[in-house]
C-alpha cells in the first residue's frame, strides 16, 4: 500500500505562529468575559444573562457572544489553516493573520453592547475564511490529481 509522504515547508512556521496568536486572542477574550461577569454580576455557570433578572444582561451577553462566536468558528479556522497551509503556507499565514486581527475587532465591536458594531471591521474576517477555503481546496485537489 503506497502512502503520501510529506515534509512540511519551512514557511509552515507562519501557519503555526498565527494559530498560536489566535490562541492568545482566545485567552484574552475569555478574560474579558470573566471581567464582564464580575462587572455585570453574572455568576457561573450562567452562560447568558436574563434580561428579566439583570438590567445589564444585553451588555454581558454581547461580550459573551463575541467570545462564543469566536469559539464556534475556531475549529473551521484551524482546520483550514493547517490543511491549506501545507501547500500555501505564506498565503494561508497571511489570511490567518487577517482573520485573527478581524476577530479582535469583531469582539471589541460586539462588546460595546451594539451587535452591529461587530461587523465594522469584523466582517472582513469572513473574506479571509473564504480565501482559506479556496487554498484548502487547492491543496485537496493537488492530492487527487
Amino acid at each position: 500500500m503506497g502512502g503520501a509522504e510529506m515534509v512540511l515547508p519551512k514557511e509552515y512556521g507562519y501557519v503555526a505562529l498565527v494559530l498560536v496568536l489566535y490562541c492568545f486572542l482566545n485567552l484574552w477574550m475569555a478574560s474579558q468575559v470573566g471581567k464582564a461577569r464580575k462587572k455585570y454580576k453574572v455568576p457561573y455557570p450562567t452562560l447568558y444573562a436574563s434580561e428579566s433578572e439583570n438590567k445589564d444582561a444585553k451588555l454581558f451577553n454581547c461580550v459573551q457572544r463575541g467570545h462564543q462566536n469566536s469559539l464556534e468558528m475556531m475549529p473551521m479556522f484551524f482546520m483550514l489553516m493547517m490543511l491549506g497551509g501545507l501547500k500555501h503556507p505564506l498565503i494561508c499565514g497571511g489570511l490567518g493573520l487577517v482573520y485573527t486581527v478581524t476577530r479582535f475587532f469583531y469582539f471589541k465591536g460586539y462588546a460595546t453592547g451594539d451587535p452591529q458594531k461587530r461587523l465594522t471591521i469584523g466582517k472582513y474576517g469572513f473574506l479571509a475564511l473564504l480565501g482559506l477555503m479556496v487554498f484548502t481546496i487547492s491543496f485537496g485537489a493537488t492530492l487527487l490529481l
